[in-house]
């Protein structure tokens, strides 16, 4: 996605924006900055400070497959906080999300999102659902062609790299794999989860 927009509109008019929830893998760095690397653009990192757990906490609220206020809090907000930072330099910036053919239902849902957020609405596109570019066709381009490697995560197994492994969206079956690839990492969710339900009920 970033690729086709900087090739697009030029680098000169595109910015790599990356909001760090301070959970990734340390595989996805690297991932992240050889990609940034390869395009020819450098990497703008927004971060808040907390992690998803401290959100958990500070919210009292157990994240969930439905709703994670560590989304809203470390995600969202410090994109709009950086939209409306440029369009106090006269800017109005329009956000490119990288979701594929395979996550057509969550388009809706992203540009109702930015349409309400920010202080006026926000223009969101969807490249790769436009292009019905699959994740498939896209990891081949980038392993096979850029000749970047990708990350630990999709190796392993998982669907994708959120977090870390543990994004609370990820579901039954996410975890289920957490737990038969990455023991260790499963046992410190489950430890941080049952001790926020205890300290919240």
């Amino acid at each position: 996605m970033a690729y086709l927009m900087a090739q697009r509109y030029g680098k000169e008019n595109s910015i790599l924006f990356f909001t760090d929830t301070l959970w990734e893998h340390e595989d996805n760095y690297r991932f992240m900055y050889d990609v940034a690397t390869y395009i020819g653009l450098e990497v703008t990192r927004r971060v808040d400070g907390r992690t998803p757990e401290e959100v958990f906490e500070e919210t009292r609220f157990l994240g969930n497959s439905r709703l994670a206020k560590c989304s809203s809090q470390l995600k969202v907000r410090q994109t709009v906080i950086f939209i409306e930072e440029l369009r106090s330099e006269g800017y109005e910036p329009i956000l490119y999300f990288g979701i594929g053919p395979h996550e057509k239902h969550r388009k809706e849902s992203l540009a109702q999102l930015y349409s309400h957020q920010a202080l006026e609405p926000v223009e969101t596109r969807f490249p790769l659902i436009d292009l019905n570019l699959s994740d498939s066709d896209i990891k081949s381009i980038i392993e096979n062609e850029w000749k970047i490697e990708l990350p630990l995560m999709y190796k392993m197994g998982f669907s994708h790299a959120n977090c870390g492994g543990r994004c609370v969206r990820g579901g039954f079956n996410h975890y289920r794999h957490l737990y038969l690839t990455w023991p260790d990492e499963y046992r410190k969710q489950e430890e941080c989860s049952r001790s926020r339900y205890l300290a919240v009920v």
